[in-house]
């Protein structure tokens, strides 16, 4: 009868055992077939408004969470300096063409003519120093004249001469206007000052921000009457129709999925599945999280970044909201049968 009862108690220790046993390899082989849950986020492109120009904020047409059409106004800056600028500006573009319409209309006719008047008053001389001088020369010759005289007489005729050629040379300048290289020169000025203005009006330009695509408005950043620097921030827009997705994938859980592959993305917080293509893969570089696996004899394994764009344009879709990656529906079928 002991026996019996030992018998017995073996006999349940070894159904308890073995059910044990079958648990464990049930649970295991559940756990290697199921998948891993490959999470990741959503993002959006999003660009930033900011001034080249220091200024204050003037007003603020948005707030956080509007959405905004490309064109739209939403900041409006204040800049003095800018407006004192363009008065230095356009004073030196008005002198400057005053000075090419000068160069290219020639010179007055008053000028003209005073310069005629100095010439012929030099030809006059000419003729009065060349008569004292021949004079001069037939006393000198018949000895009664000193040398030195002689010589003196000699030097005014010549200097008459030297200044009636540089009077004609003066009136010719009056009269055929500034050279090829004088106008070249003037009109360059006139256009560096053009160029001036057109700079400053393109700072003022600046002061009125506009949206330059679609958006929502998710940050804003001075309040206004703040003082903004050149390329200081002022606020952020999102463009929410161009959405995709970014997991970190340790390497050893990559497979099936290469760039060019199409798959699912689950997003709970819209409940959607949506149909995307891996577009991206790299190495996001020794810093970010690995395994270690040398122990085990085998390969240190590394993270990859993996984007992935939807195949359909999507709605409703926030940067920042979680997302699942799963292989396609497609590819699931077709592994299972194989």
């Amino acid at each position: 009868m002991k026996k019996n009862r030992i018998i017995t108690s073996i006999l349940a220790i070894a159904l308890v055992l073995i059910a044990v046993i079958i648990v464990v390899i049930t649970v295991g082989l559940f756990k290697t077939t199921k998948e891993e849950t490959l999470e990741g986020q959503a993002e959006t492109t999003d660009y930033r408004l900011s001034s080249k120009v220091p200024s204050r904020v003037l007003e603020l047409r948005v707030k956080e969470g509007d959405f905004v059409h490309k064109g739209d106004t939403l900041v409006v800056l204040e800049a003095p300096d800018v407006e004192a600028k363009l008065s230095q500006a356009t004073a030196a573009y008005d002198a400057a063409k005053a000075m090419e319409d000068k160069v290219y209309s020639g010179a007055r006719q008053e000028e003209i003519q005073a310069a005629y008047e100095m010439w012929q008053k030099s030809i006059a001389a000419v003729d009065v120093m060349r008569k004292t001088y021949n004079r001069v020369q037939r006393l000198f010759e018949g000895g009664v004249m000193a040398e030195q005289k002689r010589d003196e007489a000699k030097a005014q005729y010549d200097a008459a001469v030297a200044t009636e050629k540089a009077a004609k040379a003066k009136y010719d300048m009056a009269v055929n206007g500034a050279r090829k290289e004088e106008k070249s020169m003037a009109q360059a000025q006139a256009n560096r000052a053009k160029g001036a203005i057109a700079e400053v009006h393109s700072y003022i330009k600046e002061t009125v921000l506009t949206a330059t695509a679609d958006g929502l408005v998710t940050e804003i950043f001075p309040e206004v009457g703040e003082l903004v620097g050149t390329g200081a921030p002022i606020m952020n827009v999102s463009v929410v129709k161009d959405v995709w997705f970014v997991f970190n994938i340790r390497e050893d859980k990559l497979k099936g999925y290469s760039v060019g592959t199409e798959a699912e993305v689950y997003v709970p917080a819209v409940d959607k599945t949506i149909p995307v293509r891996i577009t991206l893969m790299k190495d996001v570089g020794s810093f970010a999280v690995w395994k270690a696996t040398k122990a085990l004899d085998d390969l240190d394994l590394k993270t990859f970044e993996v984007q992935a764009h939807p195949l359909q344009p999507v709605s409703n879709i926030m940067s920042g909201m979680s997302a699942v990656l799963r292989k396609s529906s497609s590819a699931t079928d077709k592994s299972s049968k194989n």
